[in-house]
């Protein structure tokens, strides 16, 4: 089960940086929020250079996943 409806729509980068800030918030306390917008962040600057669509795909499920835990912890 995702965070958000419509994770299996994300195709792109944006639409996954979009999504995952959404997600953001819903989380409980805004120290929680800051934190995971920073680190969302962090994570598209590292993965910026990134050109293969196999690699960014298999990207947008990790984060999809890692957010779906992060909303059910």
């Amino acid at each position: 089960m995702a965070p958000l409806p419509n994770a299996d729509l994300v195709q792109n980068s944006l639409q996954l940086y979009r999504y995952l800030l959404r997600c953001c918030k819903q989380l409980p306390e805004e120290n929680i929020r800051q934190h995971y917008r920073h680190a969302i962040r962090q994570s598209f600057k590292v993965h910026a250079d990134e050109d293969s669509p196999e690699r960014i795909q298999q990207i947008i499920r990790r984060a999809i996943e890692d957010a779906d835990w992060v909303m059910n912890k």
